[in-house]
């Protein structure tokens, strides 16, 4: 049935590799089931019921992946979008004073075109235009982008008043932990191991409870009601408040450019791209999209794909078996919500919140990703000097959409001067001058 439905062994896979891929997947984007109530719970931001919160992102993120599994056949997750729940939390609910309910219908809204523009192809288009310079240095940003959010998780890497980052303190137990996780996982791909990342969780789990860093919180729990969140979305009269227009630009903006780069990245890393391209791209953004609507109507924001799913590929993960295998333990996740406290859990550190169990999955997942640079034409300053920022904008602003805009307003910009501006397809043009209106406009 398996070989049936995902066609194992014509993707060079089997059900044990897979299944192996679909538990590391998990156990690197797991940390979003925490991570999402803290954010929309927040008394300073949107105020939403937590528990409810999580019921919401685990069901929403399940129905995202299996929708993915069936539609393309990918292995690439999908959960709420880590910054746009910032966004829709501190800026859309607290700064502009929308109630949380609204900013739910704002978010089905949001879905609801991207559907549409996945439907006409549009978000397609995008990814298979862009340059191979720049798809390549979004594989490469994502990257360091997610190995700078693993070093702050393990704490080696941390803020300076001077210098903005500086090395942590190593002699921490939690930092060490991490240290210890990061040899453990390099250790057994060096020896070509099967699953060496989530074998290396694994052990650090062992290892931390043994040590006292992580703290036994037990294991099975009833899971929460969904029903303070569940279809309480509403929906503003946004003509009648020229600001919510903007809002909804927003999401749809920040959510295309962050869901097209981590397609690309991801689809790099698993070798899905056919001649530069993504054979399945638009059943992929349709997903996302339809993931999107499906989020708001059970109450969490933006769902989107992960570039944690990068962790599973690593793994050998090629198929979406894959994806099901992690669909049904976010669902278990529900019931099992003390132990994925404990293995997911934030330990403070001066003014930080650590996770060292899951910080080294994303560091060695992340130098993976680096060998993309091969692809990138550094001999010439019109490829070079794009890609060059936007693998580096990603991992400094903290942001994947702010290395694409960095890299589509270089790009135009040095083809145009140097006289090649006919190689360019007018797509990139048009979103590099919507890039610039962005920061003109949108951005303060």
């Amino acid at each position: 049935m398996f070989e049936r439905l995902f066609h194992l062994q014509d993707s060079g896979t089997n059900i044990k590799r897979e299944v192996v891929a679909g538990c590391t997947t998990f156990m690197t984007l797991s940390y979003i089931i925490f991570v999402q109530p803290a954010i929309l719970a927040d008394p300073n931001g949107a105020g939403m019921n937590a528990d409810a919160v999580m019921v919401a992102t685990c069901i929403a993120s399940a129905f995202a992946m299996v929708l993915m599994a069936f539609l393309t056949n990918y292995p690439i997750a999908l959960a709420p979008a880590m910054g746009l729940n910032v966004y829709f939390s501190f800026t859309v609910c607290a700064k502009l004073g929308v109630a949380w309910q609204q900013a739910l219908g704002i978010v089905f809204i949001a879905g609801i075109l991207f559907i549409l523009l996945s439907s006409i192809g549009l978000r397609e288009t995008v990814m298979n235009i862009l340059p191979t310079s720049l798809r390549n240095a979004i594989a490469i940003g994502i990257g360091l982008f997610i190995s700078l959010i693993g070093l702050e998780w393990a704490g080696i890497i941390v803020s300076a008043p001077v210098t903005y980052v500086t090395l942590g303190s190593l002699k921490s137990a939690p930092v060490l932990l991490s240290l210890f996780g990061i040899a453990v996982i390099s250790i057994l791909l060096a020896l070509n191991v099967r699953g060496a990342i989530l074998i290396g969780i694994l052990a650090s789990t062992i290892v931390g409870l043994i040590a006292g860093v992580v703290k036994y919180q037990g294991i099975v729990a009833a899971p929460p009601s969904i029903s303070p969140t569940f279809l309480k979305l509403q929906f503003p009269n946004i003509f009648a408040a020229p600001h919510l227009i903007t809002v909804v630009f927003v999401f749809i903006f920040i959510d295309m450019f962050d869901t097209v780069g981590t397609l690309v990245g991801v689809s790099q890393q698993a070798g899905l791209m056919v001649d530069g391209k993504l054979p399945k791209a638009r059943q992929a953004l349709l997903t996302d999209a339809v993931a999107t609507s499906a989020g708001a109507l059970l109450g969490t924001s933006t769902v989107t794909s992960y570039i944690e799913s990068a962790s599973g590929i690593s793994a050998g993960g090629r198929t979406g078996l894959t994806n099901i295998v992690t669909a049904v333990l976010m669902l278990l996740a529900l019931f099992f919500n003390p132990l994925m406290k404990m293995v997911g859990a934030a330990y403070p550190l001066n003014g930080m919140l650590l996770r060292p169990i899951v910080a080294p999955a994303l560091i060695v997942v992340g130098s993976m990703m680096l060998k993309n640079v091969v692809h990138i034409d550094w001999d010439d300053i019109t490829e070079a000097i794009p890609a060059f920022l936007t693998l580096l904008i990603m991992p400094l602003a903290y942001s994947i959409t702010e290395g694409i805009a960095f890299g589509f307003i270089s790009y135009a910009l040095l083809k145009l001067v140097s006289g090649k501006g006919k190689e360019v397809h007018w797509l990139i043009y048009l979103f590099a001058l919507l890039f610039i209106a962005r920061y003109i406009w949108l951005v303060g």
